[in-house]
């Protein structure tokens, strides 16, 4: 696979979707949770959404289960949580796994284009991100603990 483009993911309805649908724009990706103490990052990923989406930027949320039974809804419970509690608008996919045999082809390619600590290519824990250009190319990758803020001042890389 050449970029992120190349990849098909499940959305939150239950409809795959081609990245390529979002060639031209910048992606935040970010494999997210619920019952997470990072979670309330939902609230700065959205008001990064809401910014800067008229220059390209999307955030895509990808809700992951493996660390510490954190996400452990359905697709409706999550769609339900991520609409009452933070009012995302930004598009959400299916559940799924980011480490291991059964990591989604995506994170796969993610975590091989952008290593983190020490080159590790596993994901630590969720709300971790990658910032992918216009082009489908991953530019950088954030820890949980760096907050949407925080990485706010790298977007002029990608927008």
């Amino acid at each position: 696979m050449a970029s992120v483009h190349d990849f098909t993911a499940t959305d939150i309805d239950g409809k795959d979707r081609k990245l390529s649908e979002f060639k031209g724009k910048a992606l935040l990706v970010v494999n997210v949770a619920s019952k997470c103490g990072f979670t309330p990052q939902y609230k700065g990923l959205e008001e990064m959404y809401r910014r800067h989406k008229d220059q390209g930027l999307v955030v895509l949320g990808f809700p992951c289960d493996q660390f510490g039974h954190q996400e452990p809804g359905d697709a409706d419970e999550i769609k339900n949580f991520c609409s009452l509690t933070y009012d995302v608008t930004f598009p959400m996919f299916d559940k799924v796994e980011v480490n291991g045999s059964g990591a989604h082809p995506l994170y796969q390619y993610l975590k091989k284009e952008a290593k983190g600590l020490l080159g590790s290519e596993a994901i630590k824990w969720n709300f971790t991100k990658f910032l992918v250009d216009k082009d489908g190319k991953v530019v950088a990758r954030y820890a949980p603990t760096d907050t949407p803020a925080s990485i706010e001042k790298d977007l002029g890389k990608v927008l």
